[in-house]
């Protein structure tokens, strides 16, 4: 059964490889699955590409139809003729263009991009926590939103305007050789320059368009960590030191911005100059084949014609091969910092944990986060089920690292780590942590509902089940009093 083109799509579906690290192998990975709507999406924009081409050729041909009919005669002549071209104006080229723009704009665009952020995202929430740590959050979000958003373009730009351009430039040449072979070589030259000065520029644009995207996620990574942290900027009035290192960022940002400027601005101006040679060269050889009594002057008109829309359409392609690269650049950018191996994944032979009797034992565990001093040393420790026990020590003694070892948020550098005799590298990390409650010293809270909030270990808790825990935790009469700026109210009020 043909399925609804929205439907092409599986973005949830999961790839099990891991992101490659070399460019296009990497778009490779983010593409898979969507290879057969972007080529139907393509063969919609080569067709368009050859209809809008020969389009601009019509005036020509009209043109000769007129001049070898009289007044009188040309509509009894030639009236099929000219209720063609209406034709073809009003039904056959906007039938090409929407099909072209439906595939581009409502199924290729949002379902690309879904698929790319939901395939980054969870490759991205799958790294250790070491991961995370070592990185600003809003820095890794920047790069996500990054990676979706500008490979999607520059599919869609390869799709709408450079198959298109070249579908056009191939008709172009056609229809010019009709007229002089000679004049269909002049945009085979002509295009052969445009190629090489685009081979000059492009990688250029994308290397400083790849700085600029990296000092942009810098910048907003920055005022991320402050914002997130803004009790303590209040708290210890350091408004003036986020102050500098924000000037700061943004100053490597501006930086950043005025070189990628400094390339785009000289690509333009020397793209405008070149692409008004091809409309030049071809209406002077064309005007000059007609003086001799080689052509038409609709022949002259056609080429013309198709020779502007030519040197018309270089700036609109040049433009787009712009955006091509530097977004190229942002996805290579974002690559460098998404695509990492992770450094903690589960066993290729992991159980689900099963807890009996719930024993946990530290078997001469060492730990000291990669370095030679601090951590734990030489730690043996059991605790039966059903016993409390208490942790004492010294701030940085190792208390919340046994914590973060027990869940297995690190691998320990030698010792294991066993509940009830498995030790917890062979068994699933998402089953050891459902099976273990953790009351932080750090207060934590999602920016989502107050239901959302309590729910959030047991997903399938019902109203009831969330209600009691509510107020178990005396907090059940303060909620139902919650208002947010929104006015929503109660549990269902945002935090």
């Amino acid at each position: 059964m043909l399925k609804h083109p929205i439907n092409w799509f599986k973005p949830e579906q999961d790839v099990k490889s891991p992101p490659p690290r070399t460019l296009f192998a990497f778009i490779r990975w983010c593409l898979s699955g969507t290879y057969v709507a972007i080529i139907i999406a393509a063969t919609a924009s080569i067709l368009s590409g050859v209809v809008e081409t020969f389009t601009a050729a019509l005036m020509g041909y009209v043109i000769d139809l007129i001049l070898v009919s009289t007044p009188q005669s040309l509509f009894a002549e030639k009236g099929l003729l000219l209720l063609a071209v209406v034709g073809f104006l009003f039904c056959v080229r906007p039938i090409f263009f929407f099909f072209s723009n439906y595939m581009q704009s409502i199924v290729l665009s949002p379902n690309i991009r879904s698929a790319i952020s939901i395939r980054i995202h969870r490759w991205t929430i799958g790294h250790s926590k070491s991961y995370f740590d070592n990185d600003f959050a809003g820095r890794i979000a920047q790069k996500e939103i990054q990676v979706s958003r500008s490979l999607t373009d520059v599919i869609v730009e390869l799709i709408h305007t450079v198959l298109f351009a070249l579908a056009s430039v191939a008709t172009s040449f056609w229809i010019i050789s009709l007229v002089d072979w000679r004049a269909g070589l002049i945009v085979v030259l002509w295009f052969s320059g445009f190629f090489t000065m685009m081979m000059y520029f492009m990688p250029r644009i994308k290397f400083t368009s790849s700085k600029r995207a990296n000092a942009q996620a810098e910048a907003t990574g920055q005022i991320v960590d402050t914002v997130s942290n803004i009790n303590l900027v209040k708290l210890f009035a350091n408004s003036k030191h986020e102050d500098g290192a924000a000037i700061s960022a943004f100053g490597k940002l501006r930086n950043s911005l005025i070189i990628y400027g400094n390339e785009i601005v000289w690509f333009r101006t020397c793209i405008l100059v070149y692409a008004s040679s091809i409309f030049v060269a071809v209406l002077s050889y064309t005007i000059i084949l007609w003086t001799n009594g080689m052509v038409t002057p609709g022949e002259v008109v056609a080429s013309g014609s198709v020779a502007m829309r030519l040197m018309m359409m270089a700036g609109w392609v040049s433009f787009s091969l712009m955006a091509i690269y530097t977004n190229l650049g942002e996805v290579e950018d974002a690559m460098r910092t998404l695509a990492v191996p992770h450094d903690m994944s589960d066993d290729e032979n992991a159980q689900q944990l099963f807890i009996q009797n719930a024993d946990v034992e530290f078997n001469n565990v060492k730990f000291a986060y990669g370095q030679k001093k601090g951590g734990l040393k030489k730690i043996s420790l059991s605790i039966r089920a059903g016993e409390k026990l208490g942790i004492v020590g010294a701030s940085g003694a190792g208390k919340s690292t046994l914590i973060a070892l027990l869940l297995r948020l690190y691998d320990t550098e030698s010792g294991n780590v066993f509940i009830d005799n498995q030790n917890v590298r062979n068994v699933t990390q998402e089953s050891l942590r459902s099976h273990i409650s953790v009351v932080s010293q750090e207060t934590s809270m999602f920016n989502r509902t107050a239901r959302d909030n309590i729910i959030y270990g047991k997903a399938d808790a019902t109203e009831l089940d969330m209600i009691e825990a509510a107020k178990n935790a005396g907090a059940h009469d303060f909620i139902l009093d919650l208002v947010d700026n929104q006015q929503r109210k109660g549990y269902d009020a945002y935090l």
